[in-house]
């Protein structure tokens, strides 16, 4: 499961068996649990983070949108 941003206190992933479906993310902190779709940027599941947790991380993930599709990009495309 790559790492594709440590940001804050937040880690952001995704695990090798998504490839299949639309570009997302992972998001994690301690036991806190988020999955966010990328395009568009829409929150999927979210266990144990606060509205502002949310909304910080959905500012991260805005920030860094193009890293984070390059990246997934880049690593579900090298698996061919």
């Amino acid at each position: 499961m790559p790492t594709v941003l440590k940001e804050k206190e937040f880690r952001f992933f995704f695990f090798e068996n998504d490839r299949e479906e639309t570009p997302h993310i992972h998001v994690e902190l301690d036991n806190k649990y988020a999955i966010f779709w990328l395009r568009p940027l829409e929150l999927e599941k979210s266990i144990g983070y606060t509205a502002g947790e949310i909304n910080e991380i959905k500012n991260l993930l805005k920030v860094n949108m193009a890293a984070a599709m390059e990246k997934w990009n880049e690593y579900f495309t090298s698996q061919d």
